[in-house]
């Protein structure tokens, strides 16, 4: 193995395939779901022009501790990956910002719910030291930024790593004292933020290495502001954050555990016409009266709360099936909402008082999604 520090934190590998620590110590050890970058539910691809879209892999997604300017990026779900990984996190820039406003920022990252974090004892005497490990490349090299913080943004981390070939998987450990203070919260409210930082003002910068109680922190001192270099690219994956002082072997579970723990935020119930190429089945229900469509929709497992519909909404992209008869409708509405279920109805129909059917979509680019991300 060939390791080099880069300070007094950090370990970094550029060797592929070279993994940090062995093994899985415990169940859930890591605390970031979908680290792998395996489960896309929202698509592959994703043009980014603003904060809080997701970055086309669930659970990550695009913040901002200040003000998104003029740039943009595609994220996509890629093949890129070093070895023991079958997908990445990938980003290209598409439009710059050299960031000359006080407040610009950029970032992606996931916020870790607080149900997951109890046992770190974050803002008590009891704090416990984390490692968050990594797979990072980049067509730029230098020293790059990201930050560890609460949910106020008045408590934060900032972290450097060292990517020193361009275009080369390099594997990233960083080590990070318990916070001792701050507020932190609990419950189904967000936590933690793990932000890696694409750009920001340099008044929105911090040394690294240790926490700082300065708001909106939005990465390190002297970092490499990808954002500013139109066609730079950015990916990761194997992100692993775990409690110890090292980094031990990515936690890797099984595809159907790993998405279950992604549709407690988000949850795809239909898109496109699915493999028969006839559409995709994502309710049964009856007629409620002569104009109004009811069904009841199960969630696979128990959302974080109560979900939001997101669904495309255009003319003749769902169907109802009821005694041989088909009609076509473009809107839905929820009621009755709950974590683990909802009604969903369309009332700008019209058929038999009673008959049941299925409700599917009609359309490539139908799509019905609950969302409860934090």
């Amino acid at each position: 193995m060939a390791y080099g520090t880069v300070s007094a934190d950090i370990i970094q590998s550029s060797v592929p395939g070279v993994s940090l620590g062995a093994g899985n110590a415990s169940i859930m050890k890591n605390r970031i779901i979908n680290g792998a970058m395996g489960i896309a539910q929202r698509g592959t691809s994703t043009s980014i022009t603003s904060n809080g879209q997701f970055c086309s892999v669930d659970r990550f997604r695009t913040y901002t501790n200040g003000t998104w300017g003029t740039g943009t990026f595609t994220a996509t779900q890629s093949s890129s990956a070093p070895t023991g990984f079958s997908n990445s996190l990938g980003i290209t820039i598409t439009a710059t910002d050299a960031l000359s406003t006080s407040t610009a920022s950029y970032i992606i990252g996931q916020t870790i719910e607080g149900n997951n974090t109890y046992d770190l004892g974050y803002g008590t005497a009891n704090a416990k030291t984390v490692t968050l490990s990594f797979w990072v490349q980049s067509s730029l090299t230098g020293t790059f930024g990201g930050v560890i913080q609460n949910n106020a943004g008045n408590y934060s981390y900032p972290f450097s790593y060292t990517i020193s070939s361009a275009n080369t998987w390099t594997q990233i450990s960083v080590t990070i004292a318990g916070p001792t203070t701050g507020t932190w919260l609990t419950g189904t409210s967000g936590s933690i933020y793990v932000y890696w930082s694409l750009g920001a003002n340099s008044s929105l910068l911090a040394a690294a290495g240790s926490w700082t109680s300065t708001a909106n922190i939005s990465g390190a001192t002297g970092q490499t502001n990808i954002i500013s270099t139109n066609g730079a690219t950015f990916y990761i994956t194997g992100v692993q954050l775990e409690v110890g002082s090292s980094a031990t072997g990515f936690e890797y579970r099984q595809y159907g555990q790993e998405l279950a723990l992604c549709q407690r935020y988000f949850y795809k119930a239909a898109s496109g016409l699915g493999a028969s190429g006839l559409g995709e089945a994502f309710a049964a229900g009856t007629y409620y009266n002569t104009a109004q469509i009811s069904a009841f929709l199960n969630f696979p497992v128990t959302m974080r709360t109560a979900p939001t519909l997101y669904y495309t909404s255009v003319a003749g992209y769902y169907r109802f099936d009821a005694s041989n008869t088909s009609v076509s409708f473009s809107t839905l509405t929820t009621y009755y909402v709950a974590a683990t279920g909802t009604m969903i109805y369309n009332a700008s129909t019209s058929g038999t008082q009673g008959n049941g059917g299925i409700m599917s979509t009609t359309n490539a680019s139908s799509y019905i999604g609950f969302t409860a991300e934090l």
